[in-house]
């Protein structure tokens, strides 16, 4: 252990932790977080994200896991993996950032190191450098501290690429080359597969198109889709015939919610409306996937209304509420929201998700189990969970109809 190193992640959430857990491994590390809850939980070795198994979570090196700010004290390579999400008219909320820089600047110490892997638009790293650090501590960046951009490549969810199996852009603008050595020798506990780039500018870029790149694969499936179920095509034929190509590229329609692709558009976008810069194809894959919640919607009314004909009081269960397959996160979720609509407009609504947490469970009224699928009158799947494939089975079997809009099964 290089024990003249002595890391500090700031924000233990879906990013942090697995960059946190690894350099555990290695050095006496701090992990640090505002949530109380959080803390709370990881300290008895529970991932409430379920991405980090419990004994992955076991300290090592005197590493410590705590919502006390006087533990970065210590500290002398800072890594900041805290949410920059949307504000009202798709304005990118850096608050988060500004204050975790500002707490990083209160104890900045000569050649320290920090490295942002929020998402963030191209200049941010380096304004925040000037701007904050410089200005509350004193010190001059690139002669007295360093700092660096690697850009989250987190899959919440995916249990093949985890962090140690992942290409990691690493971007370093120093003349130093026993700052760049400390650099990649930190990141390289992280993952082996490091990608090095001189310009932090590029790889801000790169991050938010990244996920730019797939939600525009997605609208356009998303289109497909709904072309093919107003011509009376069969959408899941239609695909497989298209797949039968060699460079057909492979996505699937579905609701696009989330913290990741809902949002990094809006902050290529928002830094090119700053600079005058007209973007055409930016933006165009959001007012599909945004959409697809309401038509989404309109179909399940449509098929409770057209039961109600039959049956007064039809009982319908929604079948997965978080934003992603085998994830527990509710944030920015259609699926959730879509239900939420429904039990508004009809009384006999419920939602089955045994994923999603238990506080959120009791929160939205959401069962984490179904003792009788043969009291509803229908079953929609909005979320491929991958226990969900048993309620599909059951209501075959019960003669209960289904509504599987994306064609999961």
């Amino acid at each position: 252990m290089d024990k003249t190193i002595l890391p500090c992640v700031i924000g233990l959430g879906y990013v942090g932790l697995p960059v946190f857990t690894r350099l555990n491994k290695v050095y006496k590390t701090v992990g640090y977080d505002v949530n109380a809850e959080r803390i709370t939980s990881l300290k008895k070795k529970i991932d409430l994200n379920n991405e980090i198994k419990k004994k992955d979570l076991k300290l090592a090196n005197k590493s410590v896991i705590t919502k006390n700010k006087s533990h970065l004290k210590s500290c002398n390579f800072y890594i900041v993996t805290v949410p920059t999400p949307l504000i009202n008219k798709k304005i990118p909320d850096l608050r988060f950032l500004q204050n975790a820089i500002k707490l990083i600047s209160k104890f900045l110490n000569k050649d320290d190191f920090i490295v942002i892997e929020s998402t963030v638009y191209p200049g941010v790293t380096k304004l925040y450098a000037k701007q904050i650090l410089e200005r509350n501590s004193g010190l001059k960046l690139n002669k007295d501290f360093f700092i660096g951009y690697s850009p989250e490549r987190i899959n919440p969810g995916d249990k093949r690429h985890k962090v140690q199996n992942i290409k990691k852009i690493l971007a370093i603008e120093t003349n130093s080359k026993k700052a760049f050595k400390r650099f990649t020798n930190v990141y390289s506990k992280i993952t082996k597969k490091i990608i090095i780039s001189n310009s932090i500018e590029d790889a801000e870029t790169a991050k938010v198109i990244e996920n730019i790149q797939r939600d525009l694969n997605i609208a356009l499936m998303n289109d497909i889709f709904l072309f093919s179920n107003k011509m009376g095509l069969n959408f899941k034929n239609v695909v497989r015939l298209a797949r039968s190509k060699w460079n057909f590229l492979k996505f699937n329609p579905g609701l696009v919610g989330g913290h990741c692709l809902p949002v990094d558009p809006y902050y290529l976008s928002h830094l090119a409306k700053k600079k005058k810069i007209k973007l055409e194809t930016v933006l165009a894959g959001r007012s599909v996937n945004e959409k697809m919640k309401k038509v989404i919607y309109e179909m399940i009314v449509k098929k409770i209304s057209y039961i109600r004909k039959l049956k007064k009081n039809c009982k319908t269960l929604i079948v997965g509420v978080t934003y992603k397959d085998n994830v527990p996160d509710l944030r920015n979720s259609y699926p959730l929201s879509i239900y939420l609509k429904l039990k508004k407009r009809f009384s006999k609504v419920f939602a089955y998700d045994y994923i999603c947490a238990t506080k959120d469970q009791k929160r939205f009224n959401i069962l984490n189990k179904v003792n009788s699928i043969n009291k509803f009158d229908l079953i929609v799947f909005l979320v491929k969970h991958n226990k969900n494939l048993q309620i599909l089975k059951l209501a075959k079997k019960n003669n209960v109809k289904v509504l599987d809009p994306f064609n999961f099964y």
